[in-house]
């Protein structure tokens, strides 16, 4: 099978039109998982986004920045918090111009699900996963052979 530039496999002869998959922008780092980290992590996103928009020209509102940070800070300082060790963010950013999103994952070392808790007026903290749930579109939590991975999928705003 062979492949035109621009086109999909050629079949009997004839190119067939394929769908260019949208870009993605990927980028992971490591943390000690101490109280420094959640800054850390923090800045990790707004860099992240800012270099998707200097290298591909996406534009990437002040919101969805903001929306990012939040999520990652408060999965992160999740981590430090619960779970004993160093932890990870993943960041993949999906440029397809139909619906650009940014899949944001948070690995950490403890093997315990996290729990949306009900809404309590008079309790003060543990807000941090109402917070991001209310500001993402897809969530899941795995248990991983060594910890469990939080992955939080959030709309990218122009």
């Amino acid at each position: 099978m062979a492949t035109l530039m621009g086109k999909g496999p050629v079949l009997d002869g004839a190119a067939a039109e394929s769908v260019v998959p949208p870009l993605v922008e990927r980028a992971c780092a490591a943390y000690g998982g101490n109280p420094e980290s959640i800054a850390a992590a923090r800045w990790f996103a707004a860099d992240f986004l800012a270099r998707a928009r200097a290298v591909h020209g996406f534009p990437v509102s002040s919101g969805t920045v903001g929306v990012a940070q939040l999520v990652v800070s408060e999965l992160v300082t999740n981590a430090c918090k619960y779970a004993p060790g160093p932890c990870s963010v993943d960041l993949e950013l999906h440029l397809d111009p139909a619906e650009p999103v940014l899949d944001i994952a948070v690995w950490d070392t403890s093997p315990v699900l996290p729990i949306a808790r009900a809404a309590e007026p008079g309790r003060v903290g543990q807000h941090g996963l109402e917070l991001v749930l209310a500001q993402c579109e897809g969530f899941d939590v795995r248990r991983d052979p060594v910890g469990k991975r939080i992955r939080v999928r959030i709309a990218v705003e122009r």
